[in-house]
């Protein structure tokens, strides 16, 4: 088992603009993965596990809702807070990010959004601690860049409803305890919808086979005359606006951690650089290595500037969807070329589990097309400075 030999490049002393909380939430995050993570990703990535005993890891510091406000559990801390820490856990592995991810911003965040108190109450707090762990269900078999189109329905009982469809891809699904579902009315009016593991008709079966996020859970959420009580429903935002300002923060949550694993590649890169010696020499005084490093190192500065903008903007309340999506496609591209890059400088070594690189890579390739496919985020901007629908 290789040590952890991670240091985080800072080209432009963008340290200078985080406050002394964040570099200790940061600190935090960063030790942790050193110590729980990084140790047994490769085998849980090998094995295709997803590594249950961090979860209460991830609780502690902070992973779960780190914005959702400490009476409910959270920490409490700001956007730019969740961003490193995210930055952090996907420097150690995509798919832990996205489980951080999922509870965070697609389980807590519509619960404490849309959901009312007794809700909060009754889920928050035992989200943030791990004890309960949820998943988000709005893709579709059918209905995937389109989720507007989806079929899953509810009918109204009175005083419960009787969900059916399915829900496609859905991180965490496997060991979730509750799943936050988003599901058509009568009248075709979405609405998000708690599910608790053991409602009889619902079902997760594991999706097997991954090349990509192998240590992470995914799976489906299958609904078959599913009874549930209405006070399940959130009732505080209904329609696609509601799912939508979820993935804004997942999203934004993404743009910070595509970081981290570029980072990582950038890191192994540079430290083989300098230790692999061919023709009597560091591989990297070569003129052509030097190239890709020093496009590594600037598309990851700039990428970071980027995400540290789109959190100020979050704290003020001013980020725009737009604005999200830009840093969504614009970070996970980086990173995903930072990997291709890292892993030519590594050579052969590059595609073994003695080093992180492939496992990003093959990571990535789910992160450049879940939330938000790289060509829709792409469409977003267009239609942002144009005005002009290019979806249909």
């Amino acid at each position: 088992m290789k040590p952890d030999l991670f240091e985080a490049p800072d080209y432009y002393n963008l340290d200078d603009l985080l406050t002394e909380e964040h570099k200790l939430v940061r600190s935090a995050a960063r030790e942790w993965v050193k110590r729980e993570v990084s140790p047994i990703i490769e085998e849980a990535a090998q094995k295709a596990e997803f590594p249950k005993q961090i979860i209460k890891g991830l609780a502690e510091i902070g992973a779960f809702g780190p914005y959702i406000p400490e009476e409910y559990g959270g920490a409490g801390l700001d956007q730019i807070s969740y961003g490193l820490i995210m930055q952090e856990i996907e420097r150690g592995d995509s798919g832990v990010r996205s489980t951080a991810s999922v509870q965070s911003s697609l389980v807590m965040y519509p619960i404490y959004k849309y959901g009312n108190e007794d809700q909060r109450k009754k889920y928050l707090p035992k989200l943030a601690s791990g004890e309960f762990m949820g998943c988000f269900g709005l893709t579709e078999p059918d209905h995937g860049s389109n989720p507007g189109g989806m079929t899953t329905n509810f009918k109204d009982k009175g005083d419960h409803i009787v969900l059916n469809g399915a829900k496609l891809w859905i991180s965490n699904a496997p060991f979730a305890d509750i799943a936050v579902v988003w599901a058509k009315n009568e009248e075709g009016r979405i609405h998000g919808v708690i599910v608790e593991r053991g409602m009889e008709g619902f079902t997760t079966p594991e999706t097997h086979n991954k090349w990509s996020l192998r240590a992470s859970a995914t799976g489906e959420l299958i609904f078959d005359n599913v009874k549930i009580p209405k006070e399940n429903i959130l009732p505080n935002k209904s329609g696609l606006g509601a799912p939508l300002g979820c993935l804004d923060s997942a999203r934004f949550g993404i743009a910070w951690g595509a970081i981290g694993a570029a980072m990582d590649c950038y890191d192994t890169a540079l430290r083989y650089a300098k230790e692999r010696h061919q023709f009597s020499k560091p591989i990297g005084s070569f003129q052509l290595q030097q190239k890709k490093l020093a496009e590594m190192i600037t598309e990851i500065t700039k990428a970071q500037l980027l995400a540290w903008r789109l959190g100020t903007l979050r704290n003020e309340g001013k980020a725009t969807s737009a604005q999200i999506s830009m840093a969504k496609r614009n970070n996970v591209e980086m990173a995903l070329k930072v990997a291709r890059e890292a892993r030519q400088i590594l050579g052969g070594m590059g595609i073994t589990g003695e080093y992180s690189i492939m496992r990003h890579m093959m990571n990535l390739e789910s992160v450049i097309t879940y939330e938000g496919t790289h060509d829709i985020h792409l469409l977003i901007t267009g239609l942002d400075i144009t005005g002009l629908n290019a979806f249909n």
